[in-house]
């Protein structure tokens, strides 16, 4: 099944390299990695914290979740915890098979295992989200009960999945609520169970974070230590796991010291499908390697200090302006991309004249009443009756003038000439 799942993940890689993927301006961003030629980069840690020990416990029965935050604080390193709340409410269950992707349930996830709901999960460890804070870690949300937005039949099609736009929110509010009554700390990020992104009544995770105002945290680097090895005898199958935590790493900075810039690195704060905790011992090794070569690991959001997007840095004169304007208006496509060079369509310009939440909340009764809406669907609809586009100004069609209200005229329509062309901040 371990294979099953490495080939599925490589096969996606290739397929979107293959076929063009469709992209739009949206408030919800997916954010990988940020463009720097800074040698940061960032490191997520998934469904903890983890008051069990590592696997195997070579550590004193230390907590894994003490352990990565003794090793981070080691290095002067920050971390990006990806929590969750509690698995405890997901029974009746059972586990699957060791080495597969239902180990630890086959209807649901049970952190840290299943049967150990109560040592695992924001609800259940109060001291270890305590200790993420007061150290200056980042807290983002990971699901109240990490079950499946939507369906996803080639690895969990057994599993018991949310299903509805109203059941993600109510999932994900579980957590932020709890991090904001108890700990007066506001998560601004979050990142689907398993990458699943549609929830399949015709809302998909951008439209439940875009309510929510988060953004979408993804990675550009696969940290390795979720994945077990095939190999029978434990301590061996551990070593390789770890060796594959760090000799790509290392092989990919040999080659060119830079490639790390900027970039979001995976990890997995919990056991991998083999009931086995390579991070415990990789992620030291990992950050060896980074400080090698001159790397500071910072949270995602120190890094989206550096710069909030994909393809556009410090150094572009549009910078300032743009990184202002993405506070409150849709600028950047949904894979956190500006492409300044593309022109201009009326959508996109629809989607920085109309304010956020009418622009959403037209969109999701859209949706509701005819089981979908493009994402600039009612930017569109609300430019059109203030008279600032025309009906025939088709959404997906380039813009061929600017409303003067707000914009001197350009030389041309390029998103990067609207952008300069703008006359006042939008209100």
């Amino acid at each position: 099944m371990s294979l099953i799942v490495k080939l599925g993940k490589k096969g996606k890689t290739l397929l979107k390299g293959v076929i063009a993927q469709p992209h739009a301006v949206r408030y919800t961003r997916r954010i990988e990695r940020v463009c720097t030629d800074k040698r940061i980069c960032a490191m997520t840690f998934d469904d903890g914290p983890m008051a069990l020990p590592a696997s195997p416990d070579k550590f004193g029965g230390k907590a894994l979740t003490d352990i990565l935050l003794d090793t981070l604080a080691e290095f002067g390193a920050k971390g990006t915890f990806d929590v969750i709340g509690t698995t405890a409410e997901n029974y009746p269950d059972k586990a699957g098979k060791i080495g597969t992707a239902a180990w630890g349930g086959v209807k649901y996830d049970h952190y840290p295992n299943i049967g150990q709901d109560a040592n695992g999960g924001a609800l259940a460890c109060d001291r270890l989200i305590r200790r993420m804070l007061d150290e200056g870690h980042q807290i983002t949300n990971h699901g109240g009960r990490h079950i499946l937005f939507g369906k996803k039949p080639f690895v969990y099609g057994r599993r018991k999945v949310l299903g509805s736009y109203g059941k993600v929110l109510d999932d994900l509010n579980l957590l932020h609520g709890l991090m904001e009554k108890k700990y007066g700390y506001t998560m601004t990020m979050s990142r689907p169970a398993h990458y699943v992104d549609k929830i399949g009544d015709g809302f998909t995770s951008y439209d439940a974070y875009e309510a929510m105002g988060y953004q979408y945290l993804a990675a550009s680097y696969d940290g390795a230590g979720w994945l077990p090895s095939t190999l029978a005898d434990p301590e061996a199958a551990l070593d390789a796991e770890i060796r594959a935590m760090t000799e790509p790493m290392e092989k990919l900075l040999e080659e060119d010291p830079d490639a790390l810039c900027g970039q979001i690195i995976f990890q997995k704060d919990g056991y991998n499908m083999g009931v086995r905790t390579p991070v415990a011992w990789g992620l030291r090794k990992q950050l060896e390697i980074l400080q090698k070569y001159g790397y500071t690991v910072v949270t995602v959001a120190e890094l989206l200090q550096e710069s909030p997007f994909a393809d556009v840095g410090r150094d572009d004169p549009l910078f300032p302006a743009l990184r202002e304007l993405a506070e409150t208006r849709a600028v950047a496509y949904d894979d956190n991309t500006l492409r300044l060079d593309r022109v201009m369509t009326w959508g996109e310009l629809a989607l920085l004249l109309c304010p956020r939440e009418i622009s959403l909340e037209r969109r999701r009764g859209r949706i509701r009443e005819k089981g979908r809406a493009a994402p600039d669907w009612g930017a569109v609809d609300w430019c059109i009756e203030k008279r600032l586009l025309l009906p025939e100004q088709r959404a997906d069609l380039p813009v061929t003038a600017l409303p003067e209200a707000y914009f001197d005229t350009p030389q041309d329509f390029t998103r990067r000439s609207v952008y300069t062309a703008l006359k006042k901040l939008l209100e």
